[in-house]
């Protein structure tokens, strides 16, 4: 408690509603600031999605990848289901609105 006690919330608001003055005062410097940050970020991405997975070898799957009749089954009838309503939406008339 007494760590809240210590901290002035009127002088914490004040100073964030002066930080977009601030940094609109020194643009040139808030730039500056902005695209380091931005080369940092993109030097960090370039490091994690290039340069590691290089060095890192690919793991050897001792497990053969098996065909799943079932699972294939079960995804087959469930197309030929699809098929089947959706050729039948080309017998069914529809009430024309128009008329």
């Amino acid at each position: 408690m007494k760590l809240f006690s210590r901290i002035k919330f009127n002088k914490l608001k004040y100073f964030l509603k002066k930080i977009p003055r601030i940094l609109a005062e020194n643009s040139f410097i808030t730039i500056l600031a902005l695209f380091c940050l931005s080369l940092i970020l993109s030097g960090f991405i370039y490091y994690k999605y290039v340069v590691l997975i290089k060095s890192i070898e690919p793991q050897i799957i001792k497990k053969p990848l098996q065909f799943e009749e079932k699972t294939f089954q079960k995804i087959l009838n469930e197309w030929l289901e699809r098929k089947k309503r959706f050729q039948e939406t080309n017998l069914k008339e529809y009430p024309d609105l128009f008329r």
